[in-house]
């Protein structure tokens, strides 16, 4: 998930909210009885670029987001947003999953599902078109999606990485 462009953000001079994706009771069988454990996927960000993603298991469901908060928070990485929506269309994929961001115009709002929904809204984005193809587990539709989202490039990163000027980036 290590991209050329990917920035990691320190979280601790962030205002960041969190959103719970997705929740799973796991159960082990053992010689006792039946031990129940959860484990939250949890998805944190500033609203403002800046997103992470977070796994946390415990035996309580509050004390497995709170631990999944705290993974999001070491996970974090700064992504392009122009004028509420992203630069360009992008495809992002991990395992199984398959998502598909494409820039929509002011107005539209965030048209994505449940797991692409949670981060798109954490990262800031107001104006997208998404679809996720393959498989739907949250996890991996999760990475996938940013993934999508840290492999994107501004313009004044593609002016950067040329050496050129703005303008010339549009202009050819």
């Amino acid at each position: 998930m290590e991209g050329a462009n990917v920035k990691k953000v320190r979280s601790s001079d962030l205002e960041l909210k969190d959103r719970l994706v997705a929740l799973n009771r796991v159960t082990k069988v053992t010689k006792g009885g039946r031990t129940f454990t959860f484990a939250a996927i949890v998805v944190v960000g500033n609203e403002n670029g800046v997103v992470g993603h977070g796994l946390g298991k415990a035996k309580e469901v509050q004390e497995a987001i709170a631990k999944g908060i705290d993974d999001a928070k070491k996970n974090l990485v700064k992504v392009p947003v122009r004028k509420g929506t992203i630069p360009h269309s992008q495809e992002g994929k991990f395992a199984g999953a398959e998502v598909l961001l494409k820039p929509a115009a002011h107005g539209t709002g965030v048209i994505a599902g449940g797991a692409m929904r949670a981060v798109l809204e954490s990262v800031g984005i107001t104006d997208v078109l998404a679809k996720s193809k393959g498989s739907s587990n949250p996890h991996n539709v999760v990475k996938a999606t940013i993934k999508a989202l840290t492999d994107m490039r501004d313009a004044n990163t593609v002016a950067q990485m040329r050496g050129v000027k703005v303008e010339k980036v549009f202009n050819g």
